[in-house]
């Protein structure tokens, strides 16, 4: 199966043909299926129909179950299935599997095996699972399509050259040299032939290439063996399509094998069917599928094809693909393409006698070559997982399928269970210090303990350490081998201090069950309140403590080079309120902002020594560049002002705040945009006071002297404490801030 990413989108969504809805009149539908679908089913129908016969005799199966496949995964798997666009049929992805089980078990029992497939495929879609499937490392499927080809390739090189494919890889590896001596110059002719113009079709003018390339090869391979006195072996049907029909027949012994196969057939059919209708979703725009749906529709068509006497059926790319770039809107190209594989079958299968098997195997080798994606190899080398690739591909091709799928999830895993449970451990003596440092990073498990003890190792044994811990898992193992060496380095006199960033903290350790730690858990710890649990007598001295053991020594180099002087660049003045954390709506650190709080954000126009001086401090001393008023939503000192209610204490501060309800009261546009915006009327009066005090701070002597003279900025905030969003006010009106930090439109949306 080969995913082109680049292949271009229809121009307009499909349309569900037969659904039942009245979304479009029946009129449209059927415009639609005659002007699209119809022309995209024919192409498809010429794309399939070579390759149907091609992988009907890589697997050594009667030819007719290559067309019996075609034929039912088109019409039945179109209209069950759960993707519109998909196209259904025998695919090169299991020939290998269908080989081998034809070689062990008989056709017969190959059927039989094919339908109790389609039936645990049935299962699967109706238990939802379908998206589980879609867990397997893509490394792995991809490497898995490698072998396939790898091994198609290999089988079909000894047909080209006039032979008979062997049972295993290796064995076509080794008798390869003797068939090129006695290789067949007239078949091997066509199939050279045939690769030729495979591989050059793509060069070809766009309007060439609208007839599909496999058709002409086979078609230009078969003329060749018609014209020129080659004595080509052809291909054989017994009777017609009608004639290969033959029910299946029961397995004689040996269930386990026969049930380890059929698990086999299911779980590959399965995962390739819902690989491609990935893939499919990507090249349209309109209705995406439906993978539980997909599941049911694929097993239906294997059902059915197994008690006819066909290949298996899966969702195929190549044909998908086709089907896209041709055009089709609905399933109706699907369900089509099989009825033309049908009329075709029956009405002309004299035509397919002429096809020499040459012929076919130029075709496979090209489809097999295909499967091997350099892309693919090169993904898998920035990714560090070459090694799973090249695992599963040698597992394929000299083991089996099923047995070089398993090999690659494991060192898959084990690859993963090497990256996420590893641990970064170091141990260094500070600068100008007697003090050391060991930094334990990552997830600390009983498998660290090597390298954990080894570090520890190199430590004085009555040194003074800090233990800086980074860790996401912390289990029982290293927890005691970290406690006890702790304890033997306070005995020899030294002092060990834990410093605990991630989540998984000593202190919890041995309180139950290790469990990891994720990254949001941390962020919590440090954003958000203390929870009133009445833990705490003293939440201040417990917040102290934990700050101490989790983030005094992160901020420690920070705070060493402000020790001397402070450098903020701006003045940010803002209301009392708890919810408030200025450093965390700004995203700034220690010595960023010189903030000042007062109940409202009030800058008094006179009558207040304590905001005058740090203004004047802050933009005279400090050379701060800029000035910031920051208001907030629920606001108690607006709900007070609003109301007119009295609250002892704070009305001759609120008094500043006179102004700001005039001017709201008055109709401010502040508050005209945020009543637009949906903000409640004490949020309006909020952003109205910001806006307020934006006029007295320019009417300011020192701020009008530093816009002027360093073009300090002045300008008003207000944060939303539902939301969590941070909104700019402006002296008449409100502003929206973009990711990039610029004011994107002159009101709120």
């Amino acid at each position: 199966m080969a995913i082109d990413h680049d292949l271009a989108p229809p121009m307009s969504p499909p349309v569900e043909a037969g659904s039942g809805r009245s979304s479009a009149p029946w009129s449209d539908r059927l415009n639609s299926i005659l002007r699209h679908d119809v022309p995209a089913s024919i192409v498809v129908f010429l794309v399939a129909l070579p390759l149907s016969l091609g992988i009907a005799v890589a697997s050594g199966a009667p030819v007719a179950a290559g067309l019996i496949a075609a034929v039912i995964g088109g019409i039945v798997a179109g209209l069950l299935g759960g993707s519109v666009l998909q196209v259904s049929g025998p695919a090169a992805g299991l020939t290998v599997v269908v080989s081998e089980t034809i070689s062990q078990f008989g056709w017969r029992t190959t059927c039989f095996i094919v339908v109790a497939a389609g039936i645990l495929q049935i299962l699967f879609g109706l238990s939802r699972i379908a998206r589980a499937a879609l867990a397997v490392a893509p490394v792995v499927v991809h490497a898995m399509l490698a072998g396939i080809g790898i091994t198609i390739a290999l089988q079909q090189i000894h047909v080209l050259l006039g032979g008979s494919s062997h049972s295993t890889a290796w064995k076509n590896i080794k008798e390869l040299p003797g068939q090129l001596m006695s290789l067949h110059g007239g078949g091997a002719f066509i199939g050279v032939t045939v690769i030729v113009i495979l591989i050059g079709w793509k060069y070809l003018p766009a309007k060439v290439r609208l007839v599909p390339g496999p058709l002409v090869a086979v078609l230009a391979g078969t003329v060749l063996s018609l014209v020129l006195p080659l004595g080509a072996e052809r291909i054989v049907l017994n009777g017609s399509l009608f004639d290969a029909i033959a029910l299946p027949q029961l397995p004689r012994g040996d269930w386990s094998a026969v049930v380890l196969t059929i698990i086999t057939v299911a779980l590959i059919a399965s995962v390739e069917s819902l690989l491609s209708a990935v893939a499919v979703d990507k090249m349209h725009t309109g209705k995406r599928a439906n993978f539980d749906r997909e599941l049911i529709g694929q097993g239906s068509a294997n059902v059915l094809s197994g008690l006819l006497g066909g290949l298996p059926v899966t969702g195929v790319i190549v044909r998908s693909a086709t089907n896209v770039q041709a055009g089709a809107r609905s399933r109706a190209s699907a369900v089509l393409h099989g009825v033309w594989v049908l009329v075709f079958s029956v009405a002309l299968a004299s035509m397919v006698e002429q096809i020499p098997k040459s012929a076919l195997a130029g075709l496979l080798i090209v489809i097999g070559s295909q499967l091997v994606k350099l892309a693919h190899i090169k993904l898998a080398r920035r990714t560090g997982d070459l090694l799973v690739y090249a695992v599963t591909v040698l597992g394929v091709v000299f083991s089996n399928l099923l047995e070089g799928v398993l090999i690659g999830l494991g060192v898959a895993f084990a690859l993963l269970l090497w990256r996420v449970v590893r641990v970064k451990i170091a141990a260094e003596q500070m600068q100008n210090s007697q003090r050391w440092l060991i930094t334990i990073d990552g997830s600390a498990t009983f498998l660290a303990l090597p390298k954990l003890s080894a570090v520890l190792a190199k430590v004085p044994a009555d040194a003074d350490v800090a233990v800086e811990m980074t860790v996401d898992f912390l289990d029982h193992a290293a927890f005691e081998a970290i406690e006890a060496w702790a304890s033997q380095q306070t005995s020899n006199g030294g002092t060990v201090e834990f410093v605990e960033i991630g989540g998984a903290r000593m202190a919890h350790a041995a309180a139950g069950p290790p469990a990891r730690s994720f990254a949001r858990s941390v962020w919590d710890d440090v954003l958000g309140p203390w929870r009133r649990d009445g833990e705490h007598e003293n939440p201040v001295a417990a917040g102290v403590a934990a700050y101490h053991r989790s983030h005094a020594h992160v901020v420690r180099p920070h705070l060493d080079e402000l020790r001397d002087k402070q450098d903020p660049h701006s003045f940010f003045l803002t209301c009392s309120d708890s919810r408030i954390v200025p450093n965390v709506i700004t995203n700034s650190g220690p010595g960023d902002l010189f903030t000042v709080r007062n109940v409202g954000n009030l800058v008094p126009a006179a009558g207040d020594a304590s905001v005058e001086a740090a203004l004047v401090f802050a933009l005279e001393q400090l050379n701060v560049r800029s000035v910031v008023v920051c208001g907030h939503s629920s606001c108690g000192a607006m709900a007070a002002l609003r109301s007119g209610a009295e609250v002892p204490g704070v009305d001759a501060w609120l008094a500043h705040a006179k102004p700001s309800v005039q001017r709201y009261r008055s109709g401010h546009p502040v508050a005209v945009a945020a009543q637009a915006a949906g903000f409640g009327e004490v949020d309006q009066l909020g952003m109205v006071n910001v806006a307020v005090q934006l006029e007295v701070l320019h009417q300011h002597p020192a701020v009008r002297k530093a816009v002027a003279e360093r073009g300090v900025r002045v300008s008003g905030l207000f944060f939303d404490i539902a939301s969590a969003r941070v909104i700019e006010v402006t002296v008449d009106g409100l502003a929206h801030i973009d990711d990039a930090g610029r004011r994107v439109a002159p009101e709120l949306v």
